[in-house]
Formats: structure tokens, C-alpha cells, sequence
């Protein structure tokens, strides 16, 4: 008979694979990389990398341009746990295992968690390649991670989310940006459960309701991670003009060409967000 492992203990064995390959290392920060946006883990000194497939319970993208690795190192001397790439909602995933590596790494000690994500520019003053830091979400994705039976071990039940995006993050970031010469702005993200891309209706509504931004991903995580104290900020490229916002047809490939093109910039911010860290930590 197969052995029947709650989503607590699943958690605890896809933790002990990892810190077999991490021995002593003991990660301050994560970072997820979105769609297209793997390069920046190539920055990681004296990096040490596994196949999501190679940790018990770790789901894997089935997501152009999400390799499915978790890589550990430094970063401007400060040690993360990096995630290349991410399981969404609409690949079929239960919420529960959209948010695993999130269970996952707030049971390791990490202690702040920054996610990237590729969006659709609703607000007509973002272009293409522009980064924002996400001031706040509107979940649209007719679900929510905390559904179901609760595991005290992973925090709140009821976590108040007035400030899901922490401000101290959100300030850190801007004096990153300002130190790596980088423009970067704030918006409202709001997240669709895809995959198809949004209509210019659904565009219209999600501006009404204060969006600036729009996606497929990112809202479960940081639920789940401010369920479990973790400070929680999110950087998003903007890949296209949402749907209505241009004449341009949206495909994948033209988000992944895009995301290419801004993984440098965000790979600088990161690395100056990682230094910003370090010199609060002293």
C-alpha cells in the first residue's frame, strides 16, 4: 500500500533533501525567477544546484522558460536559495503545490522571499522592459492558498495582508535601484488563473479596480508566504501592453524575448537588493 504523507510531512522530506545538498548552508533569502528570467541564478557564487525533480514533492514547470532548479550560493556575499522557475495554477497544480516550495522554504529559515514574475503592462505609462515593484495584488484567480484544513506549523490561519508587499523591501528596493542607476517603478498587480492572456474587457475591468499590472502567477506564493511571517516583495518585468493596450498580438514567445532582454537589469537590482541587505544586517 502506498504510504498516505500529509502536506506537512511531504514539506519535511523535500526539506531534507535539500539541506543534504546544503549541509551547513543556511539561506537568509529567496529569489524566484519568472518566466524567461533563469539567467540572473548564472550570478551565484560557489553555487550548489538541484533538479526540482531530484527533491521529493518539489513540483515541476511544465512553463516555457522555467528550468525547474533550486540553486544555492552567494549573492554580493549574502546566502540564497534561488528558484528557477515556478508551478502555476493553470498548468493543473493544486494550490497546495503551487505554494510547496513557499512551505518549503519558510520551514528552512529563509527570511525574506522575492519573487519575479513576466506581466502585462495595463497602466498605458508602462512599456516593454520596464521593472516594477509590486505595491499590491488583486487576486482574480478565483481561489486562495489557505483553503482547506489548516497546519498551524505554517503560520496564521486569517494572515492580515495590508501590507503582503513589505514596505521596508519596498524601500530597500528603491535605494537599490537608485544605487545601481536603474529606473524602477510601483504598481498593482493583478493575477488572472490563465493560461489563456486576458481579454481587453477583463483589461478594462482590472484597471477600474486599481491594477496596474496583470498575470498568471506570484499572488498564491506571497499569501502563503505572509501566512508564515516571511517579508515578502516581487519585481515584475513588463513583457507586453496588455491585452487593448496596443495593437500587438500577445504570444509567448514575444514575453520570453522580452524577459531576455531585461534579465541583465534585473539581475543588477537583485544583486544591489542583496547589498542593501547585508549593510541593514549589520
Amino acid at each position: 500500500m502506498t504510504e498516505k504523507l500529509s502536506a506537512y510531512d511531504r514539506a519535511v522530506r523535500a526539506l531534507d533533501s535539500i539541506r543534504r545538498a546544503a549541509g551547513s548552508f543556511e539561506p537568509a533569502t529567496a529569489v524566484v525567477l519568472g518566466s524567461g528570467l533563469g539567467s540572473v541564478a548564472d550570478e551565484v557564487e560557489d553555487a550548489r544546484v538541484l533538479s526540482a525533480a531530484e527533491i521529493p514533492g518539489w513540483p515541476v514547470s511544465t512553463a516555457p522558460g522555467h528550468a525547474g532548479r533550486v540553486v544555492m550560493g552567494r549573492l554580493e556575499g549574502r546566502p540564497v536559495i534561488l528558484l528557477q522557475g515556478r508551478v502555476h495554477y493553470y498548468e493543473g497544480y493544486a494550490m497546495r503545490d503551487v505554494t510547496f516550495p513557499v512551505r518549503v522554504l519558510g520551514m528552512m529559515g529563509v527570511r525574506q522571499y522575492v519573487a519575479t514574475n513576466a506581466s502585462g503592462g495595463a497602466d498605458p505609462d508602462f512599456a516593454p522592459g520596464d521593472i516594477v515593484a509590486v505595491r499590491d495584488h488583486i487576486n482574480l484567480m478565483g481561489s486562495n492558498p489557505l483553503i482547506g484544513s489548516h497546519e498551524p506549523r505554517w503560520g496564521v490561519r486569517f494572515p492580515d495582508m495590508t501590507r503582503a508587499y513589505s514596505p521596508r523591501l519596498l524601500e530597500m528596493l528603491d535605494r537599490a535601484a537608485a544605487g545601481a542607476g536603474l529606473s524602477l517603478k510601483r504598481g498593482v498587480y493583478a493575477a488572472f488563473m490563465g493560461p489563456s492572456y486576458e481579454t481587453p474587457a477583463e483589461v478594462r475591468m482590472a484597471r477600474v479596480l486599481g491594477a496596474d499590472l496583470v498575470g498568471m502567477s506570484t499572488v498564491p506564493e506571497v499569501i502563503a508566504a505572509n501566512a508564515m511571517g516571511m517579508e515578502t516583495a516581487v519585481l515584475s518585468c513588463v513583457a507586453n501592453k496588455a491585452a487593448g493596450m496596443g495593437d500587438e498580438r500577445l504570444t509567448e514567445e514575444d514575453v520570453l524575448r522580452v524577459m531576455a532582454g531585461s534579465s541583465r537589469s534585473l539581475a543588477l537590482l537583485i544583486r544591489a537588493l542583496m547589498r542593501v541587505l547585508a549593510s541593514d544586517d549589520r
